[in-house]
């Protein structure tokens, strides 16, 4: 391996040309910015898996300390001198699978104490006689990680349970009701005694991290595994099947007597927050002052009872049992969803993203011990209408037949036509797509179709759509005087895909049309850029496409929306104008192929005609993107997430008179 290629993808922050100070000093300069937990250790994570980690990790152990750095990159440096870098962003992808961790370093090894343990109906809690091992499973009832793993929890209390392997599922958040955790193991089939709380010695002891870590004792109550059930699911991403089974293989060794193979990973899943609370002071925010506005403002949309959100933040009780959680999805930027790069390029009528001030009082009020305040402080409770939000339809078609959705892995994409009667045009300016199970909806593609053609099993959506749905994003109205044509006697051909989640379930969702009241001024249509000649190889982490169209006519864009499946990483519109000026129109830095959103523009962006508009996407067919279905595939273009697609849609108008 050539020093050169090492350096590739190494930050400047990392290992910078070395001119007035020695290579150990930059080193140890960088490497304190990049512990961000301060703990004398870089993760792979913190280095933004950055290519060189491998190298500089001599003992292998997953995390890079100051000695190993300044001991394997130095002496490269000093060899082959000191080159600028070529410098690769880090990868700053939303998914996150489990990562193996120093088993030492996380108390394995250690002998957990007898601890007193009551179930939730106050009986006690105590390993059976005789158990070769006991397994505590952390789930959280409302956690939709929790929830897919429920099957496999249940099959591996079921086996391992005749081979004296005792378990203990424990809800280590307070506050949760009773009722809540029993229905969850009812849901799922669990049997074995239920324990809950976030205080006490057995939180001080096993300190959990998330909502799916499950811990492995043995029979001299020696920790022996802490971390993942299995890679299956995790943040931002679900599998057909697991590859690592890490409680599986933990549980068999110990009934051999040998160690695990793997003794400590991360558990991807709802984060909790254990932590001692900062005191709080007179300037700290409180919950009914501040903090109930800004979810109000941000969240409770799609996160109160009945809406689109896995769990409700409505109160107070609510924030405390999610604190964890929030924390982590808004100090990375994954809440509220919204993906275009900051400074962006236009004023987005729907941007969901959070001021820094408001996203500044809420971390501050979740690490200040969550602070109540006085109700009557608090904001009039927000309303929202029950069933459809655009009012009720003019129209409404439902696909012939429920979809039955399984409980565990992924499905293929769903297509399903249903056909209009109309003797004449009707002008359509709204729609909204409601589910019957929304929980497990992820997206729909509605096309119009001209009567009696049939769906094709190839090269959808390249002419763009009729009406889209994705969480959070669910219905269009369009503002007076303009409207979409709907021919007579058209079919509307939906796309769907759905996203198991643990419990079998079916669906059979449907369409609302609102009409306008009048023949329009202007005509909406969806256009598609896309690029349908993809090649991307095998392992390439970083594999880049572009599609450039030449812009016939005289456009009125008025939103974009793109679209990849779970290998696309980014994606950017640019357009260049005839006399050669370029401006990018919209930059998404980190695609999330879970929020499929639409960016919509608050005034419509003129582009003359003669222009060229561009279309660049990255992807990730590497082995380190958790959501890639197979690393050592070369991946064309196809409906189902197993291949991929490169479609930037592009919303715009043209005048009628």
């Amino acid at each position: 391996m050539k020093f050169r290629f090492l350096l590739i993808a190494l930050p400047l922050v990392l290992l910078p040309a070395v001119r007035s100070q020695t290579a150990a000093e930059k080193i140890g300069l960088s490497f304190k910015r990049l512990d961000r937990d301060g703990n004398g250790k870089v993760t792979r994570e913190e280095s933004g898996k950055a290519k060189w980690f491998d190298h500089g990790d001599e003992n292998k152990d997953g995390q890079l300390t100051l000695d190993e750095a300044v001991r394997r990159l130095s002496a490269l440096v000093e060899r082959h001198g000191t080159p600028e870098p070529e410098v690769e962003p880090p990868d700053e992808s939303l998914k996150e699978q489990p990562q193996v961790l120093k088993a030492s370093d996380h108390g394995v090894g250690r002998r957990v104490p007898e601890i007193e343990l009551k179930d939730i109906a106050g009986k006690a809690v105590k390993p059976a006689a005789g158990s070769k091992a006991t397994v505590i499973v952390c789930f959280g009832a409302s956690c939709p990680i929790s929830k897919k793993f429920g099957p496999e929890l249940a099959r591996l209390e079921k086996e391992y349970g005749g081979k004296d392997v005792g378990f203990v599922f424990w809800c280590p958040v307070d506050g949760v009701k009773n009722e809540e955790l029993s229905e969850f193991a009812m849901t799922h089939g669990l049997s074995s005694p239920i324990i809950a709380g976030a205080k006490g010695g057995l939180a001080s002891a096993l300190r959990p991290t998330t909502t799916t870590e499950v811990f492995v004792l043995d029979a001299a109550r020696t920790l022996v595994f802490r971390g993942a059930v299995n890679d299956q699911y995790g943040l931002g991403y679900s599998k057909p099947a697991a590859t690592q089974n890490y409680l599986r293989d933990a549980l068999d060794a110990v009934l051999r007597g040998e160690s695990p193979p793997v003794e400590a990973t991360t558990a991807p899943g709802c984060a909790l927050d254990l932590e001692a609370p900062v005191a709080a002071t007179a300037a700290t925010p409180t919950y009914h002052r501040e903090i109930s506005r800004i979810m109000q403002a941000h969240c409770v949309e799609c996160h109160r009872e009945g809406g689109l959100g896995p769990f409700a933040l409505e109160s107070h009780e609510d924030l405390e049992e999610h604190a964890g959680m929030i924390r982590k999805q808004v100090e990375r930027g994954a809440m509220p969803p919204w993906f275009a790069a900051p400074g962006a390029h236009a004023v987005f009528s729907n941007d969901r993203s959070m001021p820094e001030a408001d996203k500044s009082a809420l971390l501050i009020w979740l690490k200040s011990g969550r602070p109540p305040g006085d109700p009557a402080e608090g904001p009039l409770a927000r309303k929202f209408a029950e069933g459809w939000t655009v009012g009720t339809p003019d129209v409404v078609f439902q696909i012939p037949e429920p979809v039955a959705i399984k409980a565990e892995g992924t499905m293929p994409y769903q297509k399903r036509v249903v056909e209009t009667t109309f003797a004449e045009d009707r002008w359509v300016q709204g729609y909204e797509i409601l589910p019957t199970a929304p929980e497990v909806v992820h997206h729909v593609i509605v096309k119009v179709r001209p009567k009696g053609s049939m769906v094709r099993e190839r090269g959808e959506g390249e002419e763009g759509f009729f009406a889209a749905y994705v969480p959070g994003n669910s219905h269009r109205m369009l503002p007076p005087g303009f409207a979409k044509r709907l021919p007579a006697g058209s079919g509307l051909s939906f796309q769907i895909h759905y996203t198991p989640n643990g419990k079998a379930t079916a669906d059979q969702l449907k369409i609302g049309l609102i009409f306008a009241k009048e023949a329009p001024l202007n005509e909406v249509h969806v256009a598609a850029v896309a690029q349908p000649r993809l090649n991307i190889p095998p392992g390439e982490a970083n594999h880049v496409e572009s599609k450039r169209q030449v812009i016939p006519v005289n456009m009125n864009i008025t939103a974009f929306m793109a679209h990849m499946h779970v290998r696309g990483k980014s994606f950017k519109y640019e357009f260049t104008t005839p006399d050669g000026k370029t401006e990018t129109l919209l930059d998404i830095p980190r695609y999330d192929f879970n929020w499929q959103l639409q960016y919509d523009y608050a005034e419509p962006k003129f582009i003359p005609r003669g222009s060229t508009m561009t279309i660049t996407a990255v992807f990730d067919n590497s082995s380190s993107n958790p959501a890639n279905p197979d690393p050592t595939k070369t991946v064309r273009w196809g409906d189902q997430t197993y291949d991929e697609m490169m479609i930037g849609y592009v919303e715009h108008y043209r005048p009628l008179r």
